[in-house]
């Protein structure tokens, strides 16, 4: 059983941090909320998300897996008006998704569970460094980086309370550097990664820029992202694998 009313801002944007990374996914319909987590086809991006019922106007679950195209759903859900309502309803027997905004009713078709790629199992990372920034300056970081290379470094100088973004390209260089005060938070630790740039960009554009994220940051480990989604009754987590430099 599955029957919601969610407005359709909350729902975009739900669906565009999993859809950077993915085309279908398995949502999990708990009494407790929805969750989602999957993995690219290349297994270098992961994104784990959650909302809780509590973002829902209203909200009602039993504990089923559903499979949907994530493209569909989201040319569905932008139909609606900014400040619309959407009403998803899932029918047991035909399993179809139906749903209605602002006077459009539509059935999607849904997938296969069993036919998604396996969810991942989130690695236990004990990173020793965590920056929290606001998500403009994740985004003006990957800018800047764009325009020189397609791979750019995050780090954190221990010794100086510093976290910095480098690019290197065949010509140009890019470099950032952000100090305590310029952070939201800063525990500082060993890091230094380098990241495919594609990736980051597909998964900024799901970052909020007005909002905080968290970056938990290693030597040569995956990073991590936190931040929050549909005023603080989701989280998205973004999980990116680093590009090992050869020495």
């Amino acid at each position: 059983m599955f029957n919601a009313i969610v407005s359709a801002d909350t729902l975009r944007t739900a669906l565009d941090s999993v859809s950077v990374l993915v085309e279908e996914c398995r949502l999990h319909l708990n009494e407790e909320g929805l969750a989602v987590r999957a993995v690219d086809p290349a297994n270098v991006g992961m994104v784990d998300l959650t909302l809780a019922a509590e973002a829902f106007e209203s909200y009602e679950a039993d504990g089923g897996v559903i499979g949907v195209n994530l493209s569909r759903l989201e040319d569905i859900a932008g139909m609606a008006d900014s400040g619309g309502l959407v009403h998803m309803e899932l029918d047991e027997e035909t399993r179809k998704l139906h749903i209605s905004l602002d006077g459009l009713e539509y059935t999607l078709a849904l997938i296969d569970p069993d036919s998604i790629r396996q969810e991942p199992d989130i690695p236990d990372l004990d990173l020793p460094a965590r920056v929290v920034v606001e998500g403009r300056d994740i985004n003006r970081a990957v800018k800047a980086a764009d325009m020189v290379s397609d791979h750019i470094a995050l780090g954190v100088r221990e010794e100086e309370n510093v976290f910095y973004v480098e690019a290197e390209g065949d010509t140009d260089d890019v470099h950032l550097e952000l100090e305590e005060e310029d952070l939201i938070d800063l525990q500082a630790g060993p890091a230094r990664s380098l990241f495919s740039l594609d990736y980051l960009k597909d998964m900024n554009r799901a970052i909020p820029s007005n909002g905080e994220v968290a970056v938990d940051l290693g030597e040569e480990f995956p990073t991590k992202m936190h931040f929050e989604v549909a005023e603080g009754e989701g989280e998205v987590t973004y999980m990116l694998a680093p590009r090992i430099q050869s020495s």
